[in-house]
């Protein structure tokens, strides 16, 4: 009974929170300065166009209450009833559905936050052990301040570094999924060209993430290793590495798990600044491109992704952690 009321309260949370800010998305983006019917720069636009631009997509009706007719004839209550169903409208830039575009763009990012996320995860892990099993040693204090080093770097800057490396040393493609014009004889030579876009990106992503699991397990590996019930275990005469598989990593990953379910929902949102820098055609250069043009429909529909990805982590983690730690529940 006390899981099953967990559960139901952690979800009705996250339905609340998504609602509000689907609501708060709304008004959020049109207190921006400028006009969306303004933003298309050609100088042959004319009065009469603009007013057509903002008649196709409703910018013509009034914000919240229109005070003639009917008084759900609005800008809001417009947005509120395709949101019921599905429906994200209709981006000003594009002339396209936004959410076939999200679609499009998602699994662009998607391919690079999985990529750079499990790298990080997998070398920050490994790494945080073997300084905590080390503690004091160089090895230990060089991995502690390499993972402080990482955590601390500006995404931008390691972006542009890593890009003036790649593409000097190594002759890797400074942007982009694909190169321009290729053609390809078979699926592999697509997936190498893709390969070879993606590496930079991912090396930018995986060195921003993986400081903080690196040091997040390393203390928490720490703390478990000072228990009585280790100290016991040593007492058995059970090998360390016995001790460390079966005794200390089970309980060393409880907070892990929070950070990567979390992060990863933040990531998806977060993966702007990379995705700029390397020109990856993913979520983040969609939202660079809508902040530029006033695209009302794609900035709610990319910014209630992002709220839904992060909320979704959120959940996931803590009904993981009740599954993990008992006393969640309780």
């Amino acid at each position: 009974m006390h899981s099953t009321d967990y559960v139901l309260r952690r979800i009705s949370l996250a339905l609340l929170t998504i609602v509000f800010v689907a609501v708060l998305n709304f008004f959020l983006f049109r207190v921006l300065p400028g006009d969306p019917a303004r933003a298309v720069r050609d100088p042959r636009m004319t009065q009469a166009a603009q007013e057509a631009i903002r008649s196709r997509f409703g910018l013509d009706k009034p914000l919240l209450i229109n005070g003639e007719g009917n008084p759900f004839d609005s800008q809001f209550f417009s947005y509120l009833g395709n949101l019921a169903q599905g429906d994200l409208g209709l981006s000003f830039n594009f002339n396209r559905p936004v959410s076939d575009l999200l679609r499009e763009r998602l699994l662009n990012t998607l391919l690079l936050v999985f990529a750079g996320q499990l790298l990080a995860i997998v070398i920050g892990i490994f790494l945080g052990v073997v300084a905590a099993y080390r503690r004091g040693s160089a090895l230990d204090i060089g991995t502690l301040l390499f993972g402080l080093f990482t955590w601390s770097l500006p995404t931008f800057f390691l972006g542009i570094i890593l890009l003036i490396i790649g593409s000097t040393f190594f002759g890797l493609p400074v942007g982009g999924i694909r190169t321009p014009g290729a053609t390809y004889t078979s699926w592999w030579d697509q997936a190498i060209d893709v390969g070879r876009h993606l590496i930079m990106p991912t090396l930018t992503l995986t060195i921003i993430l993986l400081g903080q699991y690196l040091l997040i397990m390393r203390s928490s590996l720490l703390d478990v290793l000072s228990e009585d019930y280790i100290l016991t275990a040593r007492a058995k005469g059970l090998t360390n590495a016995r001790i460390l598989r079966d005794h200390a990593m089970p309980n060393a990953m409880l907070p892990m798990v929070a950070l990567i379910a979390l992060t990863l929902g933040f990531t998806v949102s977060g993966s702007i600044l990379v995705e700029s820098v390397f020109s990856w055609p993913g979520l983040g250069s969609a939202v660079f491109e809508a902040v530029n043009r006033r695209d009302y429909p794609m900035l709610q529909g990319a910014f209630l992704l992002f709220t839904v990805s992060v909320v979704l982590a959120n959940t996931a983690a803590d009904l993981l952690y009740a599954v993990l730690d008992p006393r969640v529940r309780t």
